[in-house]
């Protein structure tokens, strides 16, 4: 079959062949691309543009291509270019004249953008499960972390005790409005540009609003060029992985940092790490390593696909096959971080006596103090000073701030009581957050029923 029709005295060159096809990677399309086939020939029926008995054949023998396909004995051919003119060649080899009716009214320009808009579909839900399956595995952790208290940190030094629940389940709400977000991009996506032609719509009587709806499409979008011109939907598919990726990489350096010598709250489990090819002492984290190295990789591909798309007027330009590796590759991509996070989290042990040692600095409730101040009628910036002064006080006697007499402390803070020297305890530092959204036990029990029931999980 001649791709190109009459309008060529020359077959394409080798080299541009090669150079131009997209069937080594956008063939994973053909289950999208038959199913949106399927609906094109069932709409042209429809409206008795062709013979429902030829639409019958064609949707019959392209049920039979998928399953050749499933079963690995479709021979895919880069002369046939990509993963649309393959199947419809394989269907007009079987069918003669009935299937090149397949193409009627349509265009590889709207039939990719359909194709691309079903797989993402499809593609966000998956992923959607797959950070639940995360957020699963954080909360597992978070359960089984009970009253361990850690130090909070700011500017990467220690600022405030936190339950470790508490930090956790602050990464289980990121996650939680990455999925928010994937579902609005999925339903942005989810419009049809069938029908759209090249560019142009076509003299047929095509009914959009039909194959819009076989295909489960919320409507279609109202401008033909646009329909074959907008990426828009990859962009944001991919930005929604950044920032998903973002938030796995954030996580993945909390993990690297707590399980290395100088922090010690955590070990992962041995499936999760690898040693050193030289010191046999080593257990690298190297998934939590890798997952940061590869959220790079996601946000190259967002650049990748802005650039393609910055300089392109309308509307289609084969510019536009280059959406498709870097799709396809970050969404591989975040599917091994998802996959290999979840398990590396909920397995781990953790070591809440180290971070019991580490939150007792008394340094990390000069806060309280200062708040108790305020709670004595002390305005909170004259309480931050007094409460400085106090710290600078006790660095210059070498003594820590709960080793001071009440004596001592009123030198900085003659406000003082007894009752100040009771401050410089994590757990009642904890529990004095008792408010929405804050650590103390009260509030993160509340938040691990609340996450335990919106994620399905069995409680204890």
């Amino acid at each position: 079959m001649a791709l190109w029709g009459g309008r060529f005295s020359k077959e394409t060159d080798r080299a541009v062949a090669a150079f131009s096809a997209s069937v080594d990677y956008d063939k994973r399309l053909y289950a999208v691309d038959i199913q949106g086939s399927i609906a094109h020939v069932r709409m042209l029926a429809h409206t008795g543009i062709i013979a429902s008995a030829d639409a019958a054949a064609i949707e019959a023998e392209l049920v039979a291509i998928r399953e050749r396909i499933e079963r690995g004995e479709f021979t895919w051919r880069v002369d046939r270019e990509d993963v649309h003119m393959n199947i419809e060649a394989a269907l007009i080899e079987r069918l003669g004249d009935t299937g090149a009716r397949v193409h009627t009214g349509r265009s590889r320009n709207d039939q990719v953008a359909t194709d691309e808009r079903l797989y993402l579909r499809v593609e966000a839900d998956r992923l959607s499960g797959l950070l639940q399956g995360l957020q699963g595995g954080l909360l597992t952790l978070a359960r089984r972390a009970g009253p361990a208290i850690l130090p909070g940190l700011t500017h990467m030094q220690n600022a405030q005790p936190v339950l470790l629940a508490h930090h956790l389940l602050a990464y289980i709400e990121m996650l939680e409005r990455d999925r928010e977000r994937l579902h609005d991009c999925r339903r942005r996506l989810n419009r049809s540009p069938l029908g759209a032609g090249a560019l142009a719509g076509s003299t047929l009587p095509l009914d959009r609003e039909f194959t819009a709806r076989e295909l489960g499409f919320d409507e279609v979008l109202r401008n033909s060029m646009d329909a074959v011109a907008d990426r828009d939907y990859i962009v944001e598919f991919l930005a929604c992985l950044s920032t998903a990726a973002m938030h796995c990489s954030r996580l993945a350096e909390d993990v690297i940092l707590w399980v290395s010598q100088r922090f010690g709250f955590m070990e992962l489990d041995d499936a999760f790490c690898t040693g050193s090819s030289l010191m046999p002492q080593k257990k690298n984290p190297d998934v939590a390593e890798l997952v940061r190295g590869k959220t790079g990789r996601i946000f190259g591909h967002l650049l990748g696909i802005l650039t393609v798309l910055k300089g392109l007027p309308m509307t289609y330009n084969r510019d536009l096959q280059e959406d498709k590796e870097g799709l396809f590759d970050a969404i591989d991509t975040m599917t091994m971080i998802l996959v290999t996070m979840a398990p590396m989290m909920a397995s781990a042990t953790l070591r809440p006596e180290v971070m019991a040692r580490a939150a007792a600095d008394p340094a990390l409730m000069a806060t309280d103090l200062a708040e108790w101040l305020v709670r004595r009628g002390v305005p909170f910036r004259d309480a931050h000073h007094m409460v400085g002064r106090f710290v600078s006080a006790c660095a210059a006697r070498g003594l820590g701030l709960d080793q001071v007499t009440l004596a001592q402390m009123q030198e900085s803070i003659a406000l003082a009581e007894p009752e100040c020297l009771t401050l410089f305890a994590a757990a009642r530092s904890v529990a004095g957050r008792d408010l929405t959204g804050g650590t103390a036990p009260a509030q993160v029990a509340r938040q691990l029923a609340f996450w335990t029931e919106r994620l399905g999980l069995t409680a204890d």
